[in-house]
């Protein structure tokens, strides 16, 4: 039988095991969620995606936002902003951006300024089809009044799918042009993040070290702030029955197509100048 003396030593070792293992739990919790929520927003970039599989995709990020974050921050705008900030940098590294050679056996065979709008295009009905299946979710959200409490959760999740949508199309726009993003992923993410949030190419002079590196305390607050515009505006997408979804896809739509406008803008002048 084990002595009082030999049970006081094992306690601190049973007590670090314990907490060891909790730990062990915390992170691989973590990385789970991590997975599930690149899985779901990584599957609603994709351009074949059914609006009745993007409607269920969206529920899935408002399960993950809540069990990450709690009911009792779904009301508190900084807490979504920071949610969405958070999730947009943890995503990044894993969109799938296609080269060139991809892109244009995809569309069939089409190169330069015609792939390029087509890019636009489709990036432009995604996300409108994004802002219409949330705008849907809302629809049954005002019916049943109960869930009305994931209605801001909805608008942080449709958010970052939408962000991730659009990073994903400057990367491919980049590639179109002849200047793909290089580097590892979280290379090409921090490159991709900072794009995003300054609506420009890429400086291929910044790519290199970590997203986290990357967001300096200037990036970070450009991000937040562009993030809290596409958050606030996406409020119009909690409209009453589906007049949301109609909203809120038609100015998902009218966003992305700007942005990509930009983008491409800047990438061509960038190419005349390389070429003159």
């Amino acid at each position: 039988m084990a002595q009082p003396d030999e049970l006081a030593e094992n306690q601190p070792v049973d007590g670090a095991v314990d907490q060891a293992e909790a730990v062990d739990g915390a992170v691989e919790a973590e990385a789970v969620d991590e997975a599930e929520l690149s899985s779901a927003v990584t599957a609603l970039t994709d351009e074949g995606v059914e609006q009745k599989e993007r409607r269920r995709l969206l529920g899935r990020l408002v399960h993950l936002e809540i069990r990450e974050r709690g009911v009792k921050d779904l009301f508190r705008p900084t807490k979504a902003i920071t949610w969405i900030t958070d999730s947009v940098t943890r995503v990044a590294p894993h969109i799938p951006v296609r080269d060139l050679d991809t892109l244009i056996a995809h569309h069939a065979g089409l190169e330069g300024d015609a792939l390029a709008e087509r890019l636009i295009r489709n990036a432009a009905r995604v996300t409108a089809g994004i802002g219409a299946a949330g705008g849907g979710v809302a629809a049954v959200e005002w019916a049943v009044t109960p869930s009305l409490l994931s209605a801001p959760v909805l608008l942080a999740a449709e958010t970052v799918a939408v962000v991730a949508v659009e990073m994903k199309l400057i990367g491919e726009l980049h590639a179109v042009y002849g200047s793909p993003v290089e580097g590892t992923g979280t290379q090409r993410a921090a490159a991709l993040i900072q794009a995003w949030a300054e609506r420009r190419g890429v400086n291929p002079m910044r790519i290199g070290g970590s997203v986290a590196a990357a967001m300096g305390t200037a990036l970070r607050k450009e991000l937040r702030d562009r993030l809290l515009q596409r958050f606030g505006r996406n409020l119009s997408t909690l409209g009453p029955f589906l007049t949301g979804a109609a909203i809120g896809g038609f100015l998902n739509r009218r966003a992305t197509m700007a942005l990509g406008t930009e983008i491409r803008k800047d990438l061509q002048a960038d190419r005349k100048i390389i070429e003159g």
